[in-house]
């Protein structure tokens, strides 16, 4: 907490100003232009490593960044995640939702061993919030995984677009750089672009097209950024060669 206080005074003598500035700015007619779904580490910093500002983006963090498939609500969409993308896709008028995915995720590393029964059953889940998280609403994406571990790792993986004619094909990590919980994170950041499509209250924007879904993956030991390409069919880095050929691509396939 000393740091906290210590920031905080940091903060007062530097960028407040500014801050509050930008704030009276944005009081009266905010514009986000995307809802950003991202990992509750604390080395993620989306706001810093994507240059936005106050007003640009709606937030939501929680452990693997995950969205929960529609399919788990009976009655009401009872968590905050569905609130979110009602509340920045309805409310807002927002046409972008990015999932941002991470290497290094300790939820996904968690994941990767609830491949063990025993690990994953019943009583252990009472015990464990985060594994019965996980369980509930990300065992999808490790069913994905070991389809893709199945195959040996380079067959492409198959997932629903934002309409159900639309597909997604992915080559998750083709050139073989990242570890394989490393992999199963890609693999979950696509999953939730799936998840996200099944909700109700977006079928009709996403169908008019004025709706739209991404994948970020973010390298935290290089800094490095990748892109899901539906072009590539496989995440690609952003970088001074490709920012122009990828703005492009959004155009095609989103606009």
């Amino acid at each position: 907490m000393d740091r906290i206080f210590r920031g905080i005074m940091k903060y007062r003598r530097t960028n407040r100003a500014k801050m509050v500035e930008q704030f009276v700015q944005v009081k009266n007619n905010p514009e986000p232009k995307a809802l950003f779904f991202t990992c509750m580490d604390s080395r993620m910093l989306p706001a810093r490593f994507t240059e936005t500002n106050i007003g640009d983006m709606f937030i939501v963090r929680n452990a693997g960044n995950l969205i929960p498939h529609s399919q788990h609500f009976l009655d009401e969409y009872t968590t905050c995640e569905p609130a979110a993308l009602e509340l920045g896709c309805v409310h807002n008028d927002i046409r972008h939702v990015i999932v941002c995915g991470h290497s290094d995720c300790k939820a996904m590393n968690l994941l990767h061993l609830l491949r063990d029964t025993e690990f994953a059953s019943i009583d252990n889940r009472r015990m464990s919030p985060l594994r019965s998280w996980l369980c509930t609403h990300a065992i999808s994406s490790l069913e994905k995984y070991q389809q893709l571990e199945a195959a040996g790792f380079d067959t492409p993986l198959i997932f629903q677009a934002e309409t159900p004619l639309r597909r997604i094909i992915a080559y998750i990590d083709p050139e073989d750089k990242f570890s394989v919980t490393d992999k199963l994170s890609q693999v979950n950041t696509l999953q939730q672009m799936q998840n996200i499509a099944s909700y109700g209250f977006l079928r009709k924007r996403l169908e008019a097209h004025d709706l739209h879904i991404h994948a970020l993956w973010f390298d935290i030991y290089t800094g490095d950024i990748y892109y899901f390409s539906r072009q590539s069919k496989k995440f690609v880095e952003i970088n001074e060669e490709n920012v122009d050929k990828l703005v492009e691509e959004v155009s095609k396939y989103y606009c």
